[in-house]
């Protein structure tokens, strides 16, 4: 018989977050890969618009993913695919820096692109069935546990990953640096993925009877979010916590732009905020189980990292808000995964999680904004002050969600 809770599956779930935080910590939005895009092409809105590609491809497909999804017992076997087409996605970025390099710069910006546009896009497939399979073997109580313990060690894998990053950096000269990066972190994280491919799944008890077509799937998929309150209140919070990509992309180019960057110092910046990250899970998040009491801490944490911002122009307050960053985005990450699981009827749950996910993904793209602000204003202070306002209105909303269930 089945046991949730099961310490093996914990301990894969674990693994798998450490060997995928040490590889694509070198692509982390934050700090290196503005600067990766930056070597290829000096355009703000280019760099917003590669952000957007690493986390925004998943959008299109996540509602024709639920689609199918509401009907399957077992979602581990469609996973395991998503993870080789991932994997390759990242392979594919190394080895087209490697081969083509600075001797064809736009050729290798358009194929960092497509990488890192599949690489997202499979992982429109995969958090579908990596919320569903969270949902099913484990408990709320143990599943906030494993959740924080996730992002404790994908954090002290980011930190050994920042370390190794900044000696790479430092020692190689741009874009090798790069190739290097990418090929080497793709056989690391394809350890991650054959781990968390062995977990073991229960089959799903209550299974969603699927529509005739994905036009009737649409049309009841709206029904649902019209008729659930607390689900739409959740949605417009957690997209105003997106507003946070208006800067963060920028704020490592603000500081290129304030001394000298080097090497050793990009490596300690993603440290420092994985340091953070471990600080908040070990310190707040692992032990606030109320998803909505930690939305709202998660604001407050990113807000200050971005008064800080207004003002930073030396190393130490730049490591300061990074190190706040961590805190502020492992608390979305974790209250946001939660929140919908907690609201979801169970033969739903893949519906919810497409709706959620899918508005508040739009977001994701608000590092173009931010860019063709900077393209056309110059002013950092400008983008910052703007996310800084939308970031206290969803705060505010945030206070709302108390207390507020699906039943309104």
């Amino acid at each position: 018989m089945y046991k949730i809770d099961n310490p093996k599956n914990g301990y894969k779930n674990v693994a798998h977050a450490f060997f995928l935080s040490l590889a694509i910590t070198i692509a982390e939005p934050s700090t290196i890969l503005p600067l990766i895009v930056e070597h290829f092409s000096e355009s703000m809105v280019v760099v917003g618009l590669f952000v957007s590609l690493l986390r925004g491809g998943s959008i299109i497909i996540q509602l024709y993913v639920a689609f199918h999804a509401q009907a399957y017992r077992r979602v581990l076997p469609y996973l395991s695919k998503v993870f080789f087409f991932r994997w390759f996605a990242w392979l594919s970025i190394g080895l087209s820096i490697y081969f083509i390099g600075d001797s064809n710069k736009k050729l290798t910006l358009v194929l960092i692109g497509v990488g890192l546009f599949f690489f997202s896009f499979m992982a429109g497939f995969g958090a579908i069935y990596f919320k569903e399979l969270q949902a099913k073997i484990f408990s709320k109580k143990y599943r906030g546990r494993t959740m924080a313990n996730r992002q404790i060690a994908g954090s002290i894998a980011s930190i050994i990953s920042g370390g190794v990053a900044g000696y790479v950096l430092n020692n190689y000269e741009a874009p090798l640096n790069y190739a290097y990066l990418f090929m080497v972190s793709s056989f690391i994280m394809g350890i991650g993925f054959l781990l968390f491919s062995t977990i073991e799944e229960p089959p799903k008890e209550h299974v969603q009877i699927k529509e005739k077509h994905f036009g009737l799937f649409l049309k009841n998929a709206i029904q649902t979010l019209k008729g659930d309150k607390r689900l739409q209140r959740q949605i417009i919070v957690i997209f105003l916590s997106f507003a946070y990509y208006l800067s963060m992309p920028f704020v490592i180019l603000q500081a290129n732009s304030s001394f000298t960057l080097s090497g050793w110092m990009l490596g300690g910046f993603i440290m420092v905020q994985m340091l953070g990250s471990i600080v908040g899970s070990s310190l707040f998040w692992r032990k606030i189980s109320d998803y909505e009491r930690m939305l709202t801490f998660s604001f407050i944490f990113m807000i200050l990292a971005l008064l800080l911002a207004l003002f930073a122009n030396s190393v130490w307050l730049f490591a300061l808000i990074f190190f706040l960053f961590g805190i502020a985005l492992d608390g979305f990450s974790i209250s946001g995964m939660n929140l919908v699981i907690e609201i979801a009827p169970e033969e739903k749950r893949p519906i919810y999680t497409a709706l959620q996910t899918n508005i508040t993904s739009i977001g994701l793209f608000f590092p173009v904004v931010g860019g063709l602000l900077l393209k056309y204003f110059g002013s950092y202070h400008l983008v910052y002050s703007i996310t800084i306002a939308l970031l206290i209105v969803g705060f505010l909303l945030s206070l709302s969600l108390k207390g507020v269930y699906s039943e309104d």
